[in-house]
């Protein structure tokens, strides 16, 4: 398919992969529609994309764990452009904390914000997206098919996209509704310093090094070919392929490469 005058709708479009998708959608020819909760950022964006590309971008403030919000940003989308081609889950949180030191508020702000933020714009979003035969993209991760250690409910909300994503798809396979579960290994974005902490607060410092991860712009770039080519689930990363493939077949020792890795990164939570 070509993105060129499609009408694109993306939430958590105000940084790090989110932002180099609406970039990469732009550059296709593509219209936008962003969601985020930094109001005056997406605003600064949508007018540099209509600028450098000549398409048209409407920027929406919305918190995606609120439902109304998720509704308010698809009628926005509906009613500027008049339907809706392609909708990308991207809005999502992270955390770092051992599950017996938690707050179980964080993993209750994870699921709102990573799943039920998935499930309200698609709901809402799912009559026009039927009309126009487009595409449903959840941005998911290698913790959706791998439980990863200090990321309880991250993996727990990862896996209840996938689920949802992979129901979603059954459902709709005679209908003509694409859908897509893009999975990228660590990217070098803002998601590990804004991830949460124990309480609940920013956790505020990158636990891994960034500079060896892939970039939000080279996902963004797989995203999009993934959904011109109708993909069903992108696993970046040779990293990511072989550890959900070796899960399979022999999970205890992946288990324990895994905590080897994690046991690894600075300020460890495992020793």
């Amino acid at each position: 398919m070509s993105f060129k005058g499609k009408t694109v709708v993306i939430t958590g479009a105000s940084s790090g992969i989110g932002e180099a998708l609406a970039n990469e959608m732009a550059s296709r020819g593509a219209n936008l529609v962003l969601g985020a909760r930094q109001f005056v950022t997406l605003c600064e964006i949508a007018q540099n994309l209509e600028k450098k590309y000549g398409i048209k971008a409407v920027a929406v403030q919305c918190d995606v764990s609120k439902e109304e919000d998720c509704k308010a940003l698809i009628h926005q989308a509906i009613h500027t452009f008049k339907s809706i081609d392609i909708l990308i889950n991207n809005a999502g949180i992270s955390m770092r904390a051992l599950f017996k030191d938690l707050d179980l508020v964080v993993l209750k702000n994870l699921m709102d914000v990573n799943f039920w933020g998935t499930v309200y714009c698609t709901k809402y979003a799912m009559e026009e997206l039927l009309k126009s035969k487009g595409s449903i993209v959840g941005i998911s991760s290698i913790a959706g098919f791998k439980g990863l250690p200090g990321r309880t409910g991250y993996s727990a909300s990862k896996f209840a996209m996938n689920g949802f994503l992979d129901s979603l798809r059954v459902e709709n396979l005679k209908t003509g509704l694409h859908v897509m579960t893009a999975c990228p290994g660590f990217t070098a974005s803002n998601i590990r310093s804004t991830a949460l902490s124990k309480d609940g607060t920013a956790h505020g410092e990158t636990s891994m090094e960034e500079e060896k991860m892939m970039t939000a712009a080279e996902v963004a770039r797989i995203i999009a070919d993934g959904i011109e080519k109708r993909e069903r689930v992108l696993v970046m990363t040779g990293q990511g392929k072989l550890t959900v493939l070796l899960s399979k077949f022999i999970p205890k020792f992946v288990d324990k490469k895994v905590y080897e890795l994690f046991s690894k990164e600075k300020n460890p939570l495992l020793r």
